[in-house]
């Protein structure tokens, strides 16, 4: 407190009438000049009678007319967002028959380490699996290794903007289905406030003859869990195989226009706009994998596959591909009517 403030005791103006309250601060405000104005701004704003945070208003506008103003409080400090740490690795595998995919994004850390957000991705539901946390370098070289020789999909390193934009992807489907990710996605959602969903990859125009070959494609080790999920054509397969089991005396040709039959009722109803939209995604983003990996000649045939799919007027069912997909789904549904599989173990549900 100044001198001047020590000499206005505010004890002593309680009781006082209005106009010895003005007298009392007028003298005050003469004798300290500048020095009063700290006291008498107190009154003003403090937890005083009505009475004497007037007069003490009143105080101050004397001196204001004398040109002695309080000094303007300092602005307030500026409020800087914080912005998300930043990606500055990131990993990606292939995807399997469901739709699913790893990722792995590493974001900097303030000395030499880092965080890392492991994450499963799945095309239909969105983030399925989440964990993670802060890492030393030589630790995650250590997971690196360890993941690439038990990983039974491609896994490569990519642009930290294409796994952050699919990430930003899967949060946008869970807002559409109205879910939410696992609660452990929460510590690094702010992560990915600034992520944007990636445009979908350019496909180009198609390669006839890469496209009647496009069924090559489910005979690789890295698409080897593709085909319609085996429950949602388990009726179709039972049909298929009392075709073939018919003790009617049928032509072969009769046999195989009934099986040709239940494969397009199969493929119409299984592969609708938005299920072909997806495969053809799934396609696209292997042709990345396969460019990735330096496979060429798969890389353009998972394109041009993908490409024709995903034309407005595509006919799924005369694709090579899709055929393939669909007479999987149909032979797996059979091996699970018959006991040799599992349904578990070959769902196709993410």
């Amino acid at each position: 407190m100044t001198d001047a403030a020590d000499s206005l005791d505010p004890a002593t103006l309680r009781g006082l009438s209005e106009a010895a309250l003005d007298a009392k601060l007028r003298a005050f405000g003469n004798e300290h000049g500048a020095g009063a104005l700290p006291a008498l701004t107190a009154l003003a704003s403090g937890a005083f009678d009505r009475v004497v945070r007037r007069a003490a208003k009143r105080a101050l506008y004397r001196l204001s007319q004398r040109g002695l103003t309080p000094a303007a409080a300092p602005p307030p400090a500026p409020v800087v967002p914080r912005r998300p740490p930043r990606a500055v690795r990131a990993w990606l595998s292939g995807i399997d028959g469901s739709g699913s995919r790893a990722a792995w994004i590493l974001f900097e850390g303030p000395y030499g380490g880092g965080a890392l957000c492991s994450l499963i991705l799945n095309d239909v539901v969105g983030i399925t699996e989440v964990a993670g946390g802060d890492i030393t370098k030589k630790r995650l070289e250590a997971e690196l290794a360890s993941l690439r020789a038990a990983q039974k999909l491609p896994w490569v390193e990519t642009e930290t903007e294409r796994a952050l934009g699919l990430v930003a992807e899967s949060l946008r489907l869970h807002d559409e289905r109205g879910t939410a990710p696992p609660a452990a996605f929460g510590r690094f959602r702010p992560f990915f406030a600034e992520a944007a969903a990636p445009e979908l990859p350019a496909l180009g125009e198609p390669d006839a003859t890469l496209v009647e070959r496009s069924a090559e494609l489910l005979a690789l080790p890295e698409l080897a869990g593709w085909f319609l999920d085996p429950e949602s054509v388990q009726k179709d397969a039972l049909e298929v195989q009392e075709a073939r089991e018919s003790r009617l005396v049928v032509s072969d040709q009769i046999k195989a226009e009934r099986q040709e039959a239940i494969l397009t009722r199969v493929i119409e109803r299984e592969l609708a706009p938005d299920a072909r939209r997806r495969w053809a995604r799934r396609l696209a983003e292997m042709a990345w994998i396969f460019g990735a990996t330096e496979r060429p000649e798969h890389e353009a045939m998972a394109r041009s596959a993908a490409a024709a799919l995903a034309a407005p007027d595509a006919e799924a069912r005369r694709h090579p591909f899709v055929r393939t997909l669909a007479q999987r789904g149909l032979e797996v549904a059979s091996e699970v009517a018959a006991g040799r599989l599992r349904a578990a173990d070959v769902s196709r549900r993410p």
